[in-house]
């Protein structure tokens, strides 16, 4: 579906779950993977994998909510690996508690994180998407964005992250580059597994609860995601664009 050869992609929260995977897989794809997370030793394994698979691969570490660092990680990911046309801001944090409980440094903390940190990797990697006339942008929410209860901060960050998707698609479009978003449902992954021990469920109880909510009877895999941005980010979807997909195993939104 992709003419990949010579495309850089650029996936933070790179190095476990929905961004390892994701990374791994446009490795598959043909992309040279510049994997970004807080700490460039934790993408070292992922980036070994891609190496090892005989693909292209740069571990670089940066907080995506810090402005300075984000743009000295971008131009390190174009000297080292070639300028980045794809994008998959997939950083994000949780912070869970119910209204009444949670702190403002817990909002700030995940907003800045998704949002802004969303925001200035975007900005400073469309220069060289608009510089190729080609470029794509995948964005992750979460099923959280309809709400969800002891989430107000990351709700109301992955509802964010839908319109800003649907912004960047509109003003961006004119230049070869599509956006769009991937609202993963319930992902087996360290998060989810962090949230089952904060309500004192046992993971493999959690999971079982979840799959029997779901259609098609199972809880997803990183790698469910990762073929979502796959197909984003081929030539074959460069007409579809400001969309959401919720990657949920069944109908939501």
């Amino acid at each position: 579906m992709s003419n990949t050869n010579g495309r850089t992609a650029i996936v933070t929260g790179g190095a476990r779950g929905i961004g390892a995977a994701t990374a791994r897989r446009l490795a598959e794809d043909g992309f040279a993977v510049a994997v970004l997370d807080l700490d460039e030793g934790d993408c070292r394994p992922v980036v070994d994998a891609i190496e090892s698979a005989g693909g292209r691969g740069l571990a670089v570490g940066v907080d995506v909510s810090a402005e300075a660092g984000v743009e000295a990680a971008v131009t390190r990911v174009a000297a080292e690996l070639g300028d980045p046309t794809v994008l998959v801001n997939n950083a994000g944090v949780l912070r869970d508690n119910l209204l009444f409980k949670m702190s403002a440094g817990d909002w700030d903390s995940v907003m800045h994180v998704h949002l802004r940190g969303a925001f200035l990797m975007s900005r400073a990697v469309q220069r060289y998407m608009t510089a190729q006339q080609w470029g794509r942008i995948v964005n992750l929410s979460s099923t959280s964005a309809l709400g969800n209860r002891g989430q107000a901060n990351y709700a109301a960050a992955k509802a964010g992250i839908q319109g800003f998707t649907k912004t960047l698609a509109i003003e961006l479009g004119r230049f070869g580059i599509t956006a769009n978003a991937i609202a993963p449902g319930f992902i087996e992954t360290d998060m989810t597994a962090a949230t089952a021990a904060r309500i004192g469920v046992p993971f493999e109880e959690l999971k079982a609860q979840r799959a029997a909510q779901i259609p098609v009877g199972r809880t997803g895999k990183p790698e469910d995601v990762a073929h979502t941005v796959s197909f984003f980010v081929s030539d074959g979807a460069g007409f579809v664009s400001g969309q959401v997909v919720y990657v949920a195993g069944g109908p939501r939104g």
